[in-house]
C-alpha cells in the first residue's frame, strides 16, 4: 500500500513524497482511513512507529476544508504531555502541510507567553498546547473553542501519570461536545480507558504491536554494577565503544546534573535534560545533541517521550525506572523505523525489584555481561520470569473498611459511590478540599 491510497489529497502528498516516504506505517495504515470517516480512535503504538504523522495526516485533510478559524478561535486541538512533545508534532504540522493554506501554531509554559497570545489573535487551525500553558491562555480570553471540530491527545497515559488528569478536565468541560475525539499512546492502561469511557464515542481501536513490547531491533542488555561505580562505567563504555550519540536515563534531576558534570570532568561532551531546565537551556541541549555537538544527553524520563532523533544507536539507563512501562519508553528512543539500536541498563542490587517487574513486563530475561574491573561487590540476583497463569477471583462484595480503592477509581472517573451515606459525605467533602 502507498500513502496515494489513503485518500490524501495532492498537496500532503507532495508534502510527503518530499520528506523520502513513500509507504504508510501499519499505524499510518490503519489510523489516517479511521480518522477520515470522522469516527473517534483510540490507537495503541509504540514510540518510532510513525505514530505522529498518524494522526497529523489526517488533520489536514479534514481541515484543509471548510471555514478558515476566527480570531482567538481554533479548529483542531493536539494536547501533548511535554514541550519537546509538544514542538515536535508542531513540526510534523508544519512539514505535511507546508503546502495548505492553514495557520497552526504551538504554545507551552517555560517561555514568555505575549508572543503566543499575539500568534492565536488572527485564529489558527491547529494549536498544539501543553495543557498548563493552554488554560492560562483560555482563562486570559487569548483562545475559545467555538469553532473546535477536533481533540487529539498525544501520549495519553504519560499526561496521567505526569499528573495532567485534573487540567484534562478543565479543558474537555470548556471544549465543544460534539467534535472527533482521538487518543494516541504508546499503551493503554485501566486508568486511560477510563478516562476514554468520557471522551471518545463509539471509538475505532487499534493496536499495531503487542502491548507493552519492545523493538525487536533493539539489542538489550544489562551490565550488573555497585551503584557507586555506575558513572565511572558509563563513562568507559562511551569511551571503550567509542559512542558518538547516547542518550542517558537518570531517575533524578539532580542525578542528570550530577552525572552530566562528571562525564564533562572526563572529556566526554555532556548535556542534561529535565524539567528544572528552562525551554531554553532544554531546546540548545536538544540542538546540540542532534548536532553532534553534545555527545551524551543525560535525561529524566520528561525525555522518554517525544524525542525525535533519526538514528539514535544507544540508550543507557544509569538508574532503571520505578514504572516498568517507563522502559519500554525509554529504549523506544532507540532502533525506531526499523533501524537497528542497543538499550544497556546499569543495574545494582537495590534494583533487582524494577529489573525483575521489567523482564515480566516485556516477557524476557535481558542478558547479563560483567565488565572487567566493575564487578560488582553486591550482586544483583537471577531474576526468572513469572510463567503462573493469572488466579480467577470470584466476585465479593467488598467490605465497608475496604473501599478506598474503589472510591478512588469511581471519583477518578467523576461518579459518586454507591455505599453508605457516611462513605458518600467523606466523598463530598474531599471533593470540596480540591
Amino acid at each position: 500500500m502507498s500513502f496515494t491510497e489513503l485518500g490524501l489529497s495532492a498537496p500532503i502528498l507532495d508534502a510527503i513524497n518530499e520528506q523520502g516516504y513513500e509507504t504508510p506505517s501499519p499505524i499510518q495504515k490503519q489510523a489516517i482511513p479511521a480518522i477520515l470517516t470522522g469516527k473517534d480512535v483510540m490507537a495503541a503504538a509504540q514510540t518510532g512507529t510513525g505514530k505522529t504523522a498518524g494522526f497529523t495526516l489526517p488533520l489536514l485533510e479534514i481541515l484543509s476544508s471548510g471555514e478558515h478559524a476566527h480570531a482567538n478561535q481554533v479548529r483542531a486541538l493536539v494536547l501533548t504531555p511535554t514541550r519537546e512533545l509538544a514542538a515536535q508534532v508542531a513540526d510534523s504540522v508544519a512539514t505535511y502541510g507546508k503546502h495548505l493554506p492553514l495557520r497552526s501554531t504551538v504554545v507551552f509554559g517555560g517561555v514568555k507567553i505575549n508572543p503566543q497570545m499575539m500568534k492565536l489573535r488572527k485564529g489558527v487551525d491547529i494549536l498544539v498546547a501543553t495543557p498548563g500553558r493552554l488554560l492560562d491562555l483560555y482563562n486570559q480570553n487569548a483562545v475559545r473553542f467555538k469553532q473546535l471540530e477536533i481533540l487529539v491527545l498525544d501520549e495519553a497515559d504519560r499526561m496521567l501519570d505526569m499528573g495532567f488528569i485534573h487540567d484534562i478536565r478543565k479543558i474537555l468541560a470548556v471544549l465543544p461536545k460534539h467534535r472527533q475525539n482521538l487518543m494516541f499512546s504508546a499503551t493503554f492502561s485501566s486508568d486511560i480507558r477510563k478516562l476514554a469511557r468520557g471522551l471518545v464515542h463509539k471509538p475505532v481501536e487499534i493496536s499495531v504491536s503487542p502491548r507493552n513490547t519492545t523493538a525487536n531491533t533493539v539489542k538489550q542488555w544489562i551490565c550488573p554494577v555497585d551503584k557507586k561505580q555506575k558513572p565511572a562505567l558509563l563513562s568507559k563504555l562511551i569511551t571503550d565503544n567509542d559512542w558518538q550519540q547516547v542518550l542517558v536515563f537518570s531517575r533524578t534531576k539532580h542525578g542528570a546534573n550530577r552525572l552530566s558534570r562528571y562525564l564533562e570532568e572526563k572529556g566526554i561532551k555532556a548535556a542534561a535534560i529535565h524539567g528544572n531546565k528552562s525551554q531554553g537551556a532544554r531546546t540548545r541541549a536538544l540542538a546540540g545533541f542532534k548536532a553532534g555537538e553534545v555527545r551524551v544527553l543525560v535525561a529524566t524520563d520528561i525525555a522518554a517521550r517525544g524525542l525525535d532523533i533519526d538514528q539514535l544507536p544507544q540508550v543507557i539507563n544509569v538508574d532503571l525506572p520505578n514504572v516498568p512501562e517507563d522502559y519500554v519508553h525509554r529504549i523506544g528512543r532507540t532502533g525506531r523505523a526499523g533501524a537497528s539500536g542497543q538499550a544497556v541498563s546499569l543495574v545494582c542490587a537495590d534494583e533487582f525489584k524494577q529489573l525483575s517487574d521489567i523482564e515480566n513486563l516485556i516477557k524476557q530475561l535481558l542478558p547479563r555481561k560483567l565488565i572487567d574491573g566493575f564487578e560488582p561487590v553486591h550482586d544483583v540476583p537471577q531474576s526468572q520470569l513469572n510463567k503462573r497463569p493469572a488466579r480467577k477471583h470470584k466476585k465479593r462484595k467488598p467490605k465497608p473498611d475496604h473501599r478506598d480503592g474503589q472510591r478512588s477509581a469511581e471519583n477518578a472517573r467523576g461518579h459518586k459511590p454507591a455505599g453508605r451515606r457516611s462513605a458518600s459525605n467523606r466523598n463530598r467533602k474531599n471533593n470540596n478540599k480540591s
